[in-house]
């Protein structure tokens, strides 16, 4: 679907919603100790007078008729980085240049839409609402290193870095700042030092001394803007992705056909869960929006006049295509053109390009998850345990992605092979890597970053060059490739249903729509009568990996997208899950025809646990030699332990090879057999009990290739 056929269908919607509107009743949730935010505002006129005002002028939401300010005098957990009257005055005055007014008033707007959405701006911008979740942001529970977002969204549906001591500056390791007094929203806002922190009974008030403005560019834009001026930075990747015609993608922002049947209530929550089979919870939330995003890796400018290429050189695509083919960027075994039709997915150019864009929009600091893995603790974030990685599937031509960081690797890395310390008695950290395999150093933290002025993504620096070459392909092959399920759901990223930070019950239990109603997946189809749930469990730890499941009841029926393989060879399929007698039962189909899948193996019974089936399961007793021949046992039967990196931290020091009082984590190899990287394979998996209430969930998938499951001088790890 192409943008111009969104926009239509998003004008569609807006002409249907015009006659709806909500009221939303504040009339029983007024606080009277103390004053609510839209109070204290109104009691500090000399500060707040522009900006109380404009809180009366702006609704909630289009189709509500209650009004911000009517939202900040109620009960509630609000953090508002209010403007004072000469931030606003000065934003007035920066729009003279634009043509929307001739002087810094709102009475010289001729157009009265355009000053309503300038008031929505200044107001929207300004105010998170934590909803149910326990508190406001204070400024000591904003994020610690530069770049970083608040976890929760804007009134606007955008997320705010954070910046200390102006960009480039961080925090250390033991929280100290250059300048502890200098904080900044998205870089250029700064927080009053003295008028913040300022507690109110809904929340706590912020003053900065500028209007919060994000701006609303798209990838798309942001590029075009390096091209049209000439700006140096990224000025070889924008001219590569616009020869390979990938500006248009880089456009969407979201899917507004989802949008409107949201606004309409055509797709609804999963009201009373358990008595459709789920273990916990009452209600599951659907999302609000089907967001599209993209996550771009790139080589600086100032790398490439190091290699010798100039990035204003008319000749630039040329030279580049030399460039790969000197250096090796790319696999022997690749089907490859070297000719200027760029937009060939054939094209050398077209596919090193792509392979440094994902399908998916991550914020800095969920580039890697650190939830459970030995060694971590949420309260002191910045002491890592374990190395923790995952795998991602690039735009384009599917290829693997590896994200990793450790304690030792100081910084997020792509495609970083160390050698780690796994052994039976190890602690799963790096002990040193090879020159070769260092990989990429992701700039998450570098001021070149670009985290706050792109709606639909993020564009982060890399310090070498990235390309899926054959040492990479080489390297993954020797690797198992273990994905987190919601890393394989690309949309569940851009939409920050993936580990959302929130405790709020929409952010725990989110439910997607079943795909006859709308396929809100590229690469799930989820058959009418099926329920499909995530289940975030932030704060409540399980024995998964990250803590987080995914589960479906009713008389379920998925089929899966399978990630690729680095590698044509024998490679071993494992469903990763935390059984309990609970669960259910489905039969697992594979194949490369989505229509015409066959039986994998018998059914995969989840209930059977360590103490209820035939697994082979023992628990470690510290005897190497035993404990080896008990994990052989198990794989001959077809099962694993879960891995051993992480834990069920804050409920029990378990780890994923062991099991607690009633449920265990456990991996079931569902295939076993030669797998092509330039085929799509697909995974299904149906219900075969008579009954609608049961349970099945997926924590990880793993492609294990036989050089490390049957290797027989380096056996496979515990980990």
């Amino acid at each position: 679907m192409t943008a111009k056929h969104v926009t239509a269908l998003f004008t569609m919607g807006l002409l249907l919603l015009s006659s709806c509107t909500e009221q939303i009743d504040v009339s029983n949730r007024y606080v009277f100790v103390n004053y609510s935010a839209g109070a204290y505002l109104e009691k500090h006129p000399e500060q707040y007078s522009e900006y109380s005002n404009l809180l009366t002028l702006v609704k909630a939401s289009d189709i509500s008729n209650t009004t911000v300010g009517q939202l900040l005098k109620a009960r509630g957990n609000y953090t508002v980085f209010a403007p004072t009257n000469e931030a606003i005055h000065n934003y007035l005055e920066s729009l003279i240049s634009t043509g929307l007014v001739t002087e810094p008033s709102w009475e010289s707007f001729t157009d009265s839409v355009k000053k309503d959405s300038i008031r929505r701006v200044i107001v929207l911008n300004s105010i998170l609402d934590s909803g149910d979740d326990t508190k406001a942001f204070n400024t000591y529970d904003f994020p610690t290193k530069n770049g970083e977002e608040i976890v929760v969204p804007n009134m606007n549906d955008r997320k705010l870095n954070i910046y200390y001591g102006g960009r480039g500056l961080q925090k250390d390791e033991y929280g100290n700042m250059e300048d502890a007094d200098s904080i900044l929203v998205n870089g250029n806002c700064p927080i009053n030092a003295k008028n913040r922190d300022i507690p109110v009974s809904n929340g706590v008030i912020h003053q900065v001394e500028r209007v919060i403005d994000p701006k609303n560019n798209t990838m798309a834009d942001y590029l075009e803007d390096i091209l049209y001026n000439q700006k140096e930075g990224y000025l070889v990747m924008a001219r590569a992705v616009q020869a390979c015609g990938l500006m248009d993608t880089l456009r969407l922002v979201r899917d507004e056909v989802y949008e409107s049947m949201y606004k309409r209530g055509l797709i609804g929550n999963l009201n009373g869960m358990t008595s459709h089979g789920f273990a916990e919870g009452e209600i599951a939330y659907v999302p609000e929006h089907r967001k599209y995003g993209f996550t771009l890796f790139a080589e600086t400018d100032d790398f490439w006049e190091g290699q010798g290429i100039s990035p204003t050189d008319p000749n630039l695509l040329e030279k580049l295509t030399d460039w790969i083919l000197q250096n090796h960027q790319y696999a022997e075994e690749d089907d490859y053109e070297t000719g200027t039709d760029y937009k060939n997915p054939k094209n050398l150019i077209h596919q090193w390009t792509t392979y440094h864009l994902l399908p998916m929009k991550i914020p800095s600091d969920k580039l890697v998850i650190h939830e459970n893995e030995q060694g971590y603790k949420q309260s002191n974030p910045t002491e890592l345990g374990a190395a923790v990685f995952d795998f991602y599937t690039t735009y384009g031509k599917r290829r693997l992605m590896k994200m990793y960081e450790s304690r030792e690797s100081k910084g997020v890395y792509i495609n970083r092979f160390p050698v780690l310390d796994n052994g039976r008695h190890g602690n799963y950290h790096e002990l040193s890597c090879d020159p070769d395999k260092l990989g990429c150093r992701v700039g998450k933290d570098d001021p070149r970053a670009v985290l706050g002025d792109i709606v639909n993504g993020y564009i982060y620096p890399i310090d070498a060059p990235l390309s899926y070459s054959d040492a990479v392909r080489d390297n993954l092959h020797k690797s198992r490739l273990r994905f987190d399920a919601m890393s394989i759901l690309h949309e569940s990223i851009s939409n920050d249903v993936r580990k959302a930070h929130r405790t709020e019950e929409r952010y725990q239990h989110v439910y997607f729509p079943n795909s006859p109603l709308y396929q809100y997946f590229d690469n799930l189809w989820i058959a009418d009568g099926s329920h499909f749930v995530y289940y975030n469990a932030y704060t409540i730890y399980y024995p998964n990996l990250n803590s987080d499941e995914i589960k479906a009841v009713g008389y379920y029926d998925l089929t899966f997208t399978l990630p690729p393989v680095p590698r044509k060879g024998v490679y071993e399929l494992r469903w990763g899950y935390d059984s309990n007698p609970r669960r259910g039962m489905g039969q697992i189909y594979f194949g490369n025809n989505k229509d015409r899948l066959y039986v994998s193996d018998i059914p995969l019974d989840i209930r059977v646990t360590v103490w209820n089936g035939d697994t082979g399961f023992q628990e470690d007793t510290g005897d190497d030699e035993y404990d080896a021949e008990v994990d052989k046992r198990m794989h001959n039967k077809g099962y694993m332990k879960g891995g051993h990196v992480w834990t069920e931290y804050g409920h029990n020091p378990y780890t994923g090879r062991q099991c607690s009082t009633w449920q265990s984590p456990m991996r079931r190899i569902i295939f076993r057999g030669e797998v092509d990287p330039n085929e799509t394979y697909y995974l299904r998996i149906k219900s075969v009990l008579d009954s609608d209430k049961t349970e099945f969930m997926m924590d990880i998938l793993e492609f294990c290739p036989k050089e490390v499951y049957d290797n027989p001088v380096e056996p496979e790890d515990i980990w």
